[in-house]
């Protein structure tokens, strides 16, 4: 069911082409509000907006917001021009969009003529907070190299609602963004994980390219309820079409919860029993002894050493990198030196690729 409440709008407090970050007055208390633009039109002091305050009477996390559902003073909508491929299909809110593989689509020969990625680096992550150390990472290593993102519908549909995709692309370590299935607002519009792919390697003509879900994850306890699940879908499909595929392990040793300790119970279920295909799972060296001896444990429990490739490789530099482009991270309400293996986790596959990347060009 969702819940919905009038609200009068009391200021913008930012917004890009995308999206509003707004104040309203609802019930005589002043709270945050999301606007897109897209959907909406754009908001201003005393407009009466119509919102969904489903998830704040929830009490969620990462989705705990308000958003808004009409604007009663401004009916327009920029998803009205171009494209019939539909996202939020039969829904209130469903909308057209120009996908890249349709008949009218400039790319469409592109992407119909398709044969390989061509042994293109692929890295699949689990949650969306991976993108900074990743991206910091691989541009301080791989500057001048063309980094894609493509974000599925796995949790946020918009990719507007990640600061992290601004900020990365306002400060170049993003070069263009995909979104595909219901996930909307990239760069480019994808049917699905396969035609994404396929565009990033033909149309973004991408060195190296990104794979995690948006901002949010659905987790039940249970060992197959989790919205990351999609991961090792997206593992075979780079396989099947001829990349070269690597994995960002979900590993922490600051989750209260036993199941995340290490190497989450999510990657352990995704590697060894969703995938297919084989992959390389980097593990970085740096650990100290018992935190790398836990993980190994787990590797062997889990038998990934006989259906994956394991790469381990030391590198220590991730605080730095962040430092470098200036960017502050958090995942799960912890910052770097709370949680400081998830981060690094990340950084020593792009650490690792760029190298590969490089060594492939002298």
């Amino acid at each position: 069911m969702i819940s919905k409440k009038m609200a009068t709008v009391l200021r913008v407090i930012s917004e890009n082409n995308d999206v509003q970050v707004i104040e309203v007055l609802l019930n005589g208390s002043k709270r945050k509000a999301y606007n897109y633009i897209g959907f909406t039109g754009k908001v201003s002091s005393s407009d009466e907006v119509l919102l969904n305050t489903t998830a704040v009477e929830l009490g969620l996390g990462t989705g705990g917001a308000d958003f808004v559902i009409a604007n009663l003073n401004n009916l327009e909508s920029k998803y009205s021009d171009g494209g019939h491929i539909m996202k939020l299909r039969y829904t209130p809110l469903q909308m057209k969009v120009d996908s890249v593989e349709e008949q009218e689509s400039q790319y469409h020969n592109e992407i119909n003529d398709f044969d390989s990625l061509d042994n293109l680096t692929v890295v699949v992550g689990a949650l969306h907070s991976i993108l900074p150390p990743f991206c910091a990472t691989f541009k301080k290593k791989c500057p001048n190299k063309k980094l894609v993102y493509i974000m599925g519908d796995a949790a946020a549909l918009p990719i507007s609602f990640s600061k992290n995709v601004e900020i990365l692309k306002e400060k170049g370590l993003i070069d263009s963004t995909i979104t595909y299935g219901n996930a909307f607002g990239g760069d480019y519009e994808c049917i699905n994980i396969y035609t994404a792919l396929i565009t990033a390697k033909k149309v973004c003509k991408a060195d190296c390219v990104l794979v995690a879900m948006g901002p949010g994850i659905a987790g039940t306890g249970t060992k197959y309820g989790f919205s990351g699940i999609d991961q090792g879908m997206i593992i075979d499909a780079i396989e099947i079409l001829g990349g070269n595929s690597y994995v960002i392990p979900r590993i922490s040793f600051e989750d209260k919860r036993q199941r995340h300790r290490g190497i989450s119970h999510h990657s352990l279920t995704i590697l060894s029993e969703i995938t297919n295909k084989s992959t390389n799972i980097v593990i970085n060296t740096t650990y100290e002894k018992e935190k790398l001896n836990i993980i190994n444990e787990q590797i062997q429990c889990s038998n990934l050493n006989e259906k994956h490739k394991i790469v381990y490789s030391e590198y220590n530099d991730t605080e730095q990198d962040l430092d470098e482009y200036s960017l502050k991270v958090k995942s799960m309400g912890r910052s770097f030196s709370e949680d400081r293996e998830f981060f690094e986790a990340a950084s020593v596959v792009a650490d690792v690729i760029s190298q590969n990347i490089m060594s492939k060009n002298k």
